[in-house]
């Protein structure tokens, strides 16, 4: 007598796009930069402080602002960009954006008292570990063989497309 066993379903797993990695990475940098800065609101003091215009130690005017905006929105337009520059802009993009957010989100620690040190050691930590992420996976894109030009490479460089892998 002969047993059948349902052969189990095997879950696919496609490979992910470099773009798709790096638009991820950039979306999940953003809500944790969003919240770190929304849940800050949360420590005493720092209503009444920006009630009376100030943020950290610094007057709050046009100028803070617009750099504040913009330290926001550089991560958020890496998300698109990530998605839409070709392939050698994006990974140097990538790389140089990373490393200078590595240091800028080090800094945001600077100043705070021991007591709030578990929150930002988290949340700088989480951070640093998604910006990681993205210099490795722009660092380790996946490379085309150069193939040579002539009435012939183009049958050849989809024979070569369809022969790497993609991932």
């Amino acid at each position: 007598m002969t047993i059948r066993k349902k052969a189990p379903n095997l879950l696919d797993n496609p490979p992910i796009p470099v773009q798709a990695k790096l638009a991820a990475a950039w979306t999940s940098f953003m809500f944790l930069y969003i919240y770190v800065d929304y849940f800050h609101l949360h420590k005493p003091g720092v209503i009444d402080n920006l009630r009376g215009g100030v943020v950290f130690e610094f007057d709050i005017s046009p100028t803070l602002l617009t750099m504040m905006l913009a330290s926001v929105a550089i991560p958020a337009l890496m998300v698109m960009l990530s998605m839409t520059l070709p392939a050698r802009v994006n990974r140097a993009t990538n790389l140089v954006v990373a490393l200078l957010y590595i240091p800028y989100s080090v800094v945001n620690a600077a100043g705070e008292s021991w007591d709030w040190a578990f929150f930002y050691g988290l949340s700088i930590g989480i951070e640093v570990l998604l910006l990681a992420f993205i210099l490795r996976s722009a660092w380790k894109w996946p490379r085309t063989p150069a193939v040579p030009a002539g009435p012939a490479a183009t049958d050849l460089r989809q024979q070569v497309s369809a022969q790497s892998p993609t991932a």
